[in-house]
């Protein structure tokens, strides 16, 4: 991610790097941009992923320089910093397109979450963006088609496990009741390497867990981390992974292979 800092005080500019640098959260773009309107210039230039700014700035302050190009350039994120607690003026900044609020003075901690926060939101944007044209390919009528629409909701379409995963559910679906078989007969049933279709098909599904879970963080009610947190996943290995990512425990959540193929052939079945 390319970082973009606009702020009048050249030490917040040399803080800002140390930590971004430290944490290996992206390339800070160069150059000390001291005031909104060379702020603007480069936004323009450069087109950065971010943007921190500060709120109050001589000339053209962070509110009008958010507001002017956010809505030329939509796809970049905002950061705010400023000194100021007002609640109206925080409430004016996220109407005018800031995501998020950073209080000064900076704290490391807090600029570390917000960035990887908005890191992990948009990483996931464009891997569902760049799959967005597999899936017109296919008839919305077929079964191959409703598989890879969950896999994209979950953010795995693209994944090594992918083409386990749709074997498997067709397998279901065809040959089985949902109670009647081990995953020992199912991979069997569809390959002569099962063991390797499992593992394949749990690294999958352990990166559908960690997207979820990702997603629960930066939205608990968010219609996909609602929808699928407890019908293809255990909801407490979904929390065990969100405590995890949250530096809050040191065990990571699992995945049980058959009640997420179970999961989702019944989303597709319904």
């Amino acid at each position: 991610m390319r970082i973009l800092i606009i702020d009048d005080d050249i030490n917040v500019h040399r803080i800002l790097n140390k930590i971004i640098n430290h944490e290996c959260l992206g390339e800070v773009i160069e150059g000390n941009t001291l005031n909104g309107y060379d702020g603007g210039d480069i936004i323009s230039k450069e087109k950065p992923d971010i943007v921190i700014v500060d709120l109050l700035m001589p000339g053209k302050d962070g509110l009008h320089l958010v507001k002017e190009y956010k809505d030329k350039y939509p796809n970049i994120q905002y950061i705010m910093l400023s000194q100021v607690s007002s609640k109206d003026m925080i409430a004016k900044a996220y109407e005018n397109g800031v995501e998020f609020y950073i209080s000064k003075p900076i704290n490391a901690v807090e600029v570390r979450a917000v960035l990887k926060k908005i890191i992990n939101s948009q990483l996931m944007k464009k891997k569902l963006g760049n799959i967005d044209s597999i899936l017109k390919k296919e008839d919305e009528d077929d079964c191959i088609y409703k598989i890879k629409n969950i896999m994209k909701k979950l953010g795995i379409l693209g994944e090594v496990g992918c083409e386990d995963i749709i074997k498997s559910i067709e397998y279901i679906l065809e040959n089985t009741s949902r109670d009647s078989y081990t995953l020992k007969e199912l991979f069997q049933g569809i390959s002569d390497k099962p063991k390797s279709i499992e593992q394949r098909i749990r690294r999958t599904a352990f990166v559908a867990l960690n997207n979820i879970a990702n997603l629960g963080l930066e939205d608990y009610m968010n219609d996909t981390f609602v929808e699928f947190s407890n019908s293809i996943f255990s909801f407490e290995e979904v929390k065990k992974e969100m405590d995890y990512i949250r530096g809050k425990n040191s065990e990571r959540g699992s995945v049980n292979v058959k009640k997420f193929l179970e999961g989702v052939s019944y989303y597709i079945d319904k």
